[in-house]
């Protein structure tokens, strides 16, 4: 018991050691994914996503697959310019295993805030944006009112 107790004393700090180095990279993955897309980068930005990734944007009808997602977004990636996502913060999450993570962020966009949310698979030892929702914020004041908004399409 006294040895099971001493491994763990000292292979506890490099799991953890381990684990942040593993939320850095996949913070940086999701910046170089904004990125991509800042600079209409459509092959590096696309790459980040699984094949069987799910891109889910701020409209209703905005859940597409992989493909429908760059079919619509290829016009704006073929202009020069896509769009401007950066980070103001950002947490990652990881399952048992690290072969899958999660994460949320609050996003700074010309439009105002955004959030951010999505799950990434570690696919032949890659990491790999499986699903992203990505959501406008909505102060709980002022969900009435856009809602009166909404309705009135």
């Amino acid at each position: 018991m006294r040895n099971l107790i001493l491994i763990l004393f000292i292979f506890s700090p490099l799991l953890l050691i381990s684990q942040n180095n593993t939320k850095m990279e996949l913070s940086s993955l999701i910046d170089q994914w904004h990125q991509a897309a800042a600079v209409a980068d459509e092959t590096t930005y696309f790459n980040f996503l699984a094949n069987q990734g799910v891109f889910i944007g701020t409209d209703s009808s905005e859940n597409w697959t992989k493909e429908e997602f760059q079919t619509w977004a290829k016009p704006y990636f073929d202009r020069g310019k896509a769009w401007t996502l950066k980070a103001n913060s950002r947490n990652v999450y990881l399952h048992r295993g690290n072969e899958m993570a999660w994460f949320d962020e609050l996003l700074f966009t010309k439009s105002g805030p955004w959030r951010g949310s999505g799950v990434l698979v570690k696919e032949n030892g890659n990491w790999k944006i499986m699903h992203y929702v990505l959501s406008l914020t909505i102060p709980n004041e002022k969900m009435k009112a856009v809602n009166a908004l909404l309705m009135d399409q």
